[in-house]
């Protein structure tokens, strides 16, 4: 028997909304789900693989109604000829040589030289141009090749661990506990449930710690009212959040309104990662960091409000 998932992982695995799948599967008769056997649609792996090109392609600004019938292989096609950001990098060549050099040995599966040639990288460059400089488009790198399908899964989570590793540990140097009760700004990271994706939390992570503030880290999807919770019994200052491309807008915006109703108004949310809508439509109240360049502006800015 074909292994199929239901419609609310389809949601959390590919961004799309169930909404979305059931207007795309009236209009365009895709996706063509099954029903298990209590009558619920089930979606099978490759129509969820589709599923998740067209998601990028659709942050990307195509229309479904113009690439839906498209198969997969036009679709990931699509998706390479789509990338502005890669083809400025392979402008540079040399640089661009050297990020896709993590990315074969992601392919070759040499995760101990991997994270070995990470660790160099960051100590020849230093923990914030290594985040800034290289993590950041190599992350858009990684991505674009798992979308488009010359990056397997497995690969994909064998370098965010291979990153993670490197970076907690770049962490854990700077961080200074006995005197953590005094640090501030008190900055609470994590997700929302349906988000899945930490590796741009935790490069954020690595930068306010290196910028001097307090971190306390959740992980990633934690429920809000446990995000409430947390922020209270840790004092925090700023409730982080990081958003990927994968998420659905709605549940962004939706989310971040639901935690700005239930956190103190002395508690602020600062909102980042590469979620469209938070370019879009930025919510009130909160403060979105359109990079992570950008965070040593707001903390100076958030130094400034504190001493008013």
């Amino acid at each position: 028997m074909a292994i199929s998932i239901s419609i609310s992982a389809a949601e959390r695995d590919t961004g799309l909304s169930k909404d979305a799948l059931r207007v795309w599967e009236r209009r365009y008769g895709f996706p063509a789900p099954m029903r298990d056997s209590l009558g619920e649609r089930a979606y099978s792996l490759e129509q969820v693989e589709k599923l998740r090109v067209l998601k990028r392609l659709l942050d990307q600004g195509h229309r479904p109604g113009k690439i839906i019938h498209y198969s997969v292989q036009e679709l990931q096609q699509l998706a390479q000829e789509s990338v502005p950001a890669i083809k400025m990098a392979a402008e540079s060549g040399a640089e661009n040589a050297e990020l896709q050099g993590f990315v074969d040995l992601c392919k070759a599966h040499q995760a101990e030289t991997l994270r070995h040639n990470l660790a160099q990288s960051l100590s020849r460059m230093g923990l914030e141009r290594f985040i800034v400089e290289l993590m950041a488009p190599l992350n858009q790198l990684v991505g674009e090749a798992w979308a488009n399908g010359t990056l397997q899964i497995f690969e994909e989570h064998l370098y965010t661990e291979s990153v993670q590793a490197v970076l907690r540990t770049a962490i854990s140097m700077l961080q200074r506990p006995h005197a953590a009760e005094s640090i501030r700004p008190r900055i609470l990271l994590t997700t929302l449930p349906q988000e899945q994706h930490g590796l741009g939390l935790l490069m954020a992570e690595a930068i306010f710690v290196l910028e001097g503030a307090n971190c306390i880290s959740l992980g990633v999807q934690t429920p809000i009212m446990e995000i409430v919770n947390a922020a209270n019994a840790q004092r925090a200052d700023i409730v982080a959040l990081s958003f990927s491309q994968a998420m659905n807008p709605r549940q962004v915006l939706q989310g971040l309104e639901d935690l700005r109703k239930k956190l103190p108004v002395t508690t602020e949310i600062w909102a980042g990662g590469h979620s469209p809508v938070l370019a879009r439509r930025p919510p009130q109240s909160v403060y979105v960091l359109p990079n992570l360049a950008d965070i040593h502006t707001r903390l100076s800015e958030w130094h400034a409000r504190d001493q008013k």
